[in-house]
């Protein structure tokens, strides 16, 4: 399990329904092994999407655990990073895995440490879980100096990096930096700070672009307030511009549930985007 019985209290990890989250992934329960690391991980980004549609429509509830159960499995309108990561860490601590909640600094060492990440301890060895990143893996990467995972033509990689002395992990994909990490704990309130910062923060990137991402069988979907781009494995990448009515036609397609009402409220705020 967690690390220790106050962390799991902590994490307030039985107000997720887990059996809920499982049915909602297609996943059936097992001993806590990597293969069921493997498959929790690989349907949890293909079943819920990475969005900021909340915070732009400028009524995000929270990353309470029982508000952020409600909105990625229950009301399906995706999340980012601290929704992501805390659904996954208490899915894994109620399957039995031992767990260890870590935050990191997106693109370099200059960023505020808003990005969150899973940490397991599974047979033997420790891996990172990047549910909440948009694009990222789709599966556990081993936590160790030189590590790789490929997926198709992409190839992701760990390996240790300086911060005036303290030692943090680089997590790149094809070599260029996406996010560093460290090992240090985690508590509710540093996630609470990390969501104040990127939901009200007027230079923060979530209040200034759309971002909606999700793995899909055709490829990787990403769709911005001027378009859509589709990744797939050994094809091409795929820019189309969209019209902002049609970019957010895109965004439920994605898998963000949206009223009739907020899609045109959304649509309104794609619109002032582009002028």
């Amino acid at each position: 399990m967690a690390e220790g019985t106050a962390a799991v209290s902590e994490w307030r990890v039985g107000e997720f329904d887990v059996a809920g989250y499982l049915r909602a992934v297609g996943v059936e329960p097992g001993p806590p092994h990597l293969d069921l690391l493997e498959r929790l991980h690989r349907a949890h980004v293909f079943t819920f999407p990475f969005s900021n549609v909340e915070v732009l429509l400028g009524d995000h509830p929270g990353v309470k655990p029982a508000t952020v159960h409600a909105q990625l499995v229950e009301r399906r309108r995706g999340g980012y990073c601290f929704e992501h990561s805390q659904l996954f860490a208490a899915a894994l601590e109620t399957l039995g895995f031992r767990v260890r909640r870590a935050l990191g600094r997106v693109r370099g060492l200059d960023s505020p440490r808003t990005h969150m990440t899973v940490l397991v301890d599974v047979d033997g060895a420790r891996y990172l879980c990047d549910p909440g990143f948009g694009f990222s893996v789709t599966g556990p990467i081993s936590l160790v100096e030189g590590a790789e995972r490929t997926e198709g033509e992409r190839v992701f990689s760990v390996g240790r990096i300086d911060d005036a002395g303290w030692p943090l992990w680089a997590f790149r994909r094809g070599g260029e930096l996406e996010h560093v990490l460290d090992e240090s704990t985690v508590h509710p309130a540093d996630v609470e700070m990390g969501h104040t910062r990127t939901s009200t923060d007027p230079t923060s990137v979530f209040l200034n672009h759309l971002m909606v991402m999700k793995h899909t069988p055709e490829g990787h979907v990403t769709v911005t307030e001027s378009g859509m781009t589709v990744r797939a494995l050994g094809e091409p990448t795929v820019r189309t511009s969209l019209e902002p009515s049609h970019v957010v036609h895109k965004v439920r397609e994605v898998g963000v549930v949206l009223s009739d009402r907020e899609a045109n409220r959304l649509t309104e705020i794609v619109e002032r985007m582009r002028d």
